[in-house]
């Protein structure tokens, strides 16, 4: 699901080739600025190139005798064959957003990116909502001792610099794609935590909270019941803010070389790819990385400003 399906077929990018009876020799692309590596590759590897074993070819009076998937023998005519890879196998493909320095589609890099992007801010956003609400609940509600051992916790990560906090936690959890988003999400739990830690403590106070304990509620029924679903405009609001942080953070860990490795595409590492041809000519490998992450966040920002406004009472009063 979030890597995709292998492709069974070898997809190469070539410059130029050329029939040589039973082979076409092709040039295959290096780079912009590199000349193309010359390869040669059998006709019939092209036209069937599904097989457990690599086809033995024979040519014998202009035709071509190989072993096909199951390895029964099949003889074609050499003409054939050409005309087959000609028509079926050699593709002009159109780049909308041009090529990286492998000759890999920008467009297509970009998407597969969205991905990535989007599953980090959801992580993020589940793990930070997860351990926050219930940290500022308990904090908030209890107060005293509790909150002050609460906030001893939150002020302490709060003063750690975010990038600092995430390198030592996939430091101790390790380098892997699913590592990466948990220790996202371990570093923004602490603004979910100080917002809702407020808001438990101003609605605590109203008088349903006091007639549910009047009728002997727990007070896990009476926070998760009662206080929580009217502080959830606040909470939604610093949610949208930390899905567009942690996009952010993100793309700066796989810029550093700390987030997701090569030669799976996130945003990130594209933009790191790109930055070395930025000061030439070829601007488009960092700035499409660049303008996507740009738009994105922007995006969820613009999210959590509509959910502040339509939330807002006072507002809606005025």
């Amino acid at each position: 699901m979030f890597s995709g399906a292998e492709n069974n077929y070898q997809l190469v990018p070539i410059t130029t080739f050329e029939m040589d009876e039973d082979s076409i020799k092709v040039l295959i692309y290096q780079g912009e600025d590199e000349v193309g590596k010359p390869t040669e590759f059998a006709l019939a590897d092209v036209v069937y190139p599904i097989s457990a074993t690599k086809n033995r070819i024979i040519t014998i009076r202009n035709s071509s005798l190989f072993t096909d998937v199951n390895d029964e023998y099949l003889m074609i005519p050499l003409e054939e064959l050409q005309e087959q890879v000609k028509e079926n196998h050699i593709v002009q493909r159109t780049f909308w957003l041009g090529t990286d320095h492998f000759g890999r589609d920008i467009l297509s890099r970009l998407v597969i990116g969205i991905r990535v992007s989007l599953l980090v801010g959801l992580i993020a956003v589940i793990i930070s909502l997860t351990i926050g609400i219930l940290m500022g609940s308990l904090a908030g509600y209890y107060g005293k001792k509790v909150d002050d051992f609460i906030m001893l916790i939150i002020n302490t990560v709060w003063s750690i610099p975010t990038l600092l906090l995430v390198f030592a936690l996939i430091i101790a959890l390790g380098r892997g794609f699913w590592q990466i988003f948990l220790a996202v999400g371990l570093t923004m739990w602490v603004d979910v935590a100080r917002i809702v830690r407020g808001q438990v403590m101003s609605v605590k106070a109203i008088q349903f909270v006091e007639a549910g304990r009047s009728f002997g509620f727990s007070d896990f029924r009476i926070i998760f019941r009662h206080i929580l679903p009217n502080i959830l405009g606040p909470v939604m609001v610093i949610a949208a803010a930390n899905f567009a942080t942690a996009i952010l953070i993100e793309a700066g860990l796989s810029y550093l070389g700390f987030g997701i490795q090569p030669p799976q595409p996130s945003w990130g590492n594209m933009l790191k790819d790109g930055y070395g041809y930025f000061i030439s000519s070829n601007i488009y490998p960092a700035l499409f990385p660049g303008l996507s992450i740009m738009l994105m966040v922007l995006a969820f920002n613009l999210v959590g400003n509509a959910f502040r406004d339509a939330l807002d009472v006072k507002g809606m009063e005025n």
